[in-house]
C-alpha cells in the first residue's frame, strides 16, 4: 500500500481507503454483519488507513460495525464521516437554498455527538456535509459550528461531499478557506471534476476523496445485460430502462482499450489506478463489503501509474450523466 499526503494535513493516508456505505445494510442488498466487520479487517491489515462513512448509512450501523472493529486495533487510522441534511429539506437542495434550513449549528453539533458515541471515538477527523448547495458558500454560520467542534476537539478537518452532477458548488468555500476537504465523483466516465474542481484543490493544498470510482460497479466490467440487483440495492434505479445497456457498451469500449496495453489487468484495477493516476487525488475510496474485494481493491496501490499516452487515451471516455434522474 503507497500513502499521500492529505491537503495541508500531516497526515499519511492509504491511497485506497475503505468505501462503508454498503455495510451499513440497507441500500445495497443484503449484507451480513460479520462479513462486513471481516472485510474491513482485511482492509486494514492489507494496509488501508482511511475509512469513509456516513450518519445516514443504514441509519448510523455502518458506523457501529465501525466502531467496534477499531476497538480492537492499536494503528493509527482516520475516520471520515457525513452529517445528513436535517429530515424533511430538499437533496440535492437547490442553489439559492438556505443552509440554517439544512444544517443549523445545534443540529451539525448534535449529530456529531451521535457519531462519536457509534465509532466509539473522541474525535472525528474528517466531519463532511452530505448535501452541498452554492448559496451555503456565502453562510458562515455552519462554519462556525464547525470551528467549534475543531476548538474543543471533537473533530479535525471540515469537509464537504458534494452532489454527483455539481463538483464546483464548493469552490467558493475553498476559495473562502472554509472547508479543507472535498469529496466528489470522479472515474472513467465522469471526468469533469479534473477540469476545474480538481485543479483547485491542488493550487489550494486541500484534500480530495474521491467516490464511485466503479461508477456504481459497471466499471468493474462485471454486469451484463442479464444482470439483476437484489431487492434493497440502489442500483436497481441507477441501471433502470436502458441505462444498463447503454453503460455495459460503453465499459466493453474500455475493456478493449485496457487490453491494448494491460490485458492481464482486471477492470476494477483500471479504474481505481484512473483515479490514482491524478495527483491531486488523495484517497479512493471503493465500496468494500467483503474480503475479496478487500483483497482486490488494494492491489491497486504500488505507485505504477499511466504512461501519458494511456491517460490521454482515456479522455475519449468522457460522459457526463445523472443516471440517477435521467434514463439514457
Amino acid at each position: 500500500m503507497k500513502y499521500r499526503k492529505f491537503g495541508n494535513f500531516n497526515w499519511e493516508v492509504s491511497e485506497i481507503g475503505f468505501g462503508a456505505w454498503a455495510i451499513g445494510g440497507d441500500m445495497w442488498g443484503p449484507q451480513d454483519d460479520c462479513e462486513s466487520a471481516n472485510a474491513l479487517r482485511k482492509a486494514l491489515d492489507l494496509g488501508i488507513n482511511f475509512i469513509d462513512t456516513a450518519q445516514g448509512y443504514g441509519k448510523g450501523h455502518s458506523e457501529e460495525i465501525i466502531g467496534r472493529v477499531l476497538k480492537e486495533r492499536k494503528e493509527e487510522i482516520f475516520i471520515a464521516t457525513k452529517i445528513p441534511p436535517m429530515e424533511g429539506t430538499p437533496w440535492p437542495p437547490p442553489e439559492n437554498f438556505d443552509v440554517q434550513k439544512s444544517f443549523p449549528p445545534d443540529y451539525i453539533i448534535e449529530r456529531c455527538e451521535g457519531s462519536l458515541k457509534r465509532l466509539g471515538r473522541d474525535y472525528i477527523d474528517v466531519y463532511q456535509f452530505h448535501s452541498w448547495a452554492p448559496a451555503f458558500n456565502l453562510r458562515d454560520e455552519w462554519f462556525e459550528a464547525m470551528l467549534k467542534l475543531k476548538e474543543q476537539g471533537k473533530i479535525r478537518a471540515i469537509g464537504v461531499s458534494v452532489h454527483d452532477t455539481t463538483p464546483d458548488s464548493v469552490i467558493g468555500a475553498l476559495a473562502f478557506d472554509k472547508v479543507d476537504v472535498v469529496q466528489v465523483i470522479y472515474n472513467i466516465f465522469e471526468q469533469y471534476p479534473s477540469f476545474s474542481l480538481l485543479p483547485v484543490c491542488k493550487r489550494l493544498n486541500k484534500a480530495v476523496i474521491v467516490r464511485v470510482p466503479f461508477d456504481e460497479g459497471s466499471l468493474t466490467g462485471k454486469f451484463t445485460i442479464n444482470t439483476k440487483f437484489p431487492e434493497g440495492d440502489v442500483r436497481q434505479h441507477y441501471f433502470r430502462g436502458n441505462n444498463l445497456k447503454a453503460v455495459i457498451e460503453r465499459v466493453e469500449e474500455i475493456r478493449k482499450f485496457k487490453n491494448k496495453n494491460y490485458p492481464d489487468m482486471n477492470m476494477s484495477e483500471y479504474a481505481l489506478r484512473f483515479c490514482l493516476n491524478n495527483d491531486s487525488v488523495s484517497t479512493v475510496i471503493p465500496g468494500i463489503r467483503n474480503v475479496i474485494q478487500a483483497e482486490l481493491n488494494t492491489a491497486a496501490s504500488d505507485g505504477n501509474i499511466f504512461s501519458n499516452e494511456e491517460a490521454e487515451g482515456l479522455k475519449n471516455f468522457y460522459w457526463r450523466k445523472d443516471l440517477w434522474r435521467e434514463e439514457v
